[in-house]
């Protein structure tokens, strides 16, 4: 897959090409239908499939101090959008001026004068330009005019939940794991480096792995999980670990964090980046009475962990 940034990348000679667009942050199972019909469409046509997607997230352009928790990080999106077939991701830089392009100049300029659409496949709620003023009818009528076809991709729902980014980060603030691994199509993702803590693992014999996560990561709500722990940047082998989020309430902490036992683990993990796929949530966090009690519980904890993960 080749990857560009900005518009400025595409080649001299650039062809036709069946172009999707979106933020597509978490390359959820509803995003996977768009990009993947997108793909066997430019199949069909002997032509090459673009994916645009933008940095950063435009909410943070548009209303600063709005930026949503990101479900996959930029590295992690374009592997996955890799996978799914795609020919080229375009990564367009998002500022101020291109906000306020005009939902005809949008068109104009991106898919018609750069990526020489032949096709653009879009989801259903499909929104763009300035003030997020073009709709579908909107793209489908410029189409006619400068002679590119659109088709929008239905979107993916099970008992009537709409899979979306919104409805998975509200599953993974909320501890449902399991909810979002289900919209995901795979366990979320959560990816750090591990730092030093207080070194209380480790003296009550559970030594964590400290992960200092990216500052708008979607961390799911405090608790205990049950998830695989993957080195390598996400390409090593799967170890199971039991998770707490929290801020370590039996000792009164007040940092939030993200501290991941590996189960039958020696090592030191210290410096690298780890990736932590959620299962399942075991239990809230709570607090207790006395280091033999927080003991016994994390005992069962490991327990659990061994059980979920078979």
């Amino acid at each position: 897959m080749q990857r560009w940034r900005g518009f400025e990348a595409v080649p001299a000679g650039w062809g036709r090409s069946v172009v999707t667009i979106g933020v597509f942050d978490g390359v959820h199972r509803g995003h996977q239908a768009t990009i993947g019909h997108a793909v066997a469409r430019a199949k069909e046509l002997g032509v090459r499939s673009v994916v645009v997607t933008f940095d950063p997230h435009p909410a943070e352009v548009v209303r600063p101090g709005s930026h949503p928790a990101v479900l996959t990080e930029p590295a992690r999106k374009a592997e996955l959008i890799e996978a799914l077939g795609v020919d080229v991701l375009c990564v367009v830089p998002f500022t101020p001026e291109f906000s306020r392009l005009p939902a005809e100049q949008f068109v104009h300029d991106m898919l018609v004068e750069h990526l020489h659409a032949a096709l653009v496949v879009v989801g259903e709620n499909f929104r763009f330009g300035h003030k997020a003023a073009g709709t579908v009818a909107l793209l489908g009528q410029l189409g006619r005019t400068f002679g590119f076809g659109v088709e929008d991709a239905p979107l993916v729902a099970v008992d009537d939940t709409v899979f979306s980014s919104t409805y998975i980060r509200a599953c993974v603030a909320a501890g449902d794991v399991t909810a979002a691994a289900a919209a995901l199509g795979r366990p979320h993702r959560l990816e750090g480096v591990v730092v030093r803590g207080d070194q209380r693992g480790r003296e009550l014999g559970f030594p964590t792995a400290n992960l200092l996560t990216h500052r708008h990561a979607a961390v799911p709500a405090d608790g205990v999980y049950a998830a695989r722990l993957v080195r390598g940047a996400g390409r090593g082998p799967a170890l199971p670990a039991a998770v707490s989020i929290g801020t370590n309430p039996t000792f009164s902490g007040r940092e939030r964090r993200v501290e991941a036992y590996v189960l039958d683990f020696e090592g030191d993990l210290y410096g690298e980046r780890l990736c932590l796929d959620f299962v399942a949530q075991l239990r809230e966090m709570r607090r207790y009475e006395g280091v033999d009690a927080l003991v016994a519980q994390i005992t069962e904890d490991v327990a659990r962990t061994r059980e979920v993960l078979g």
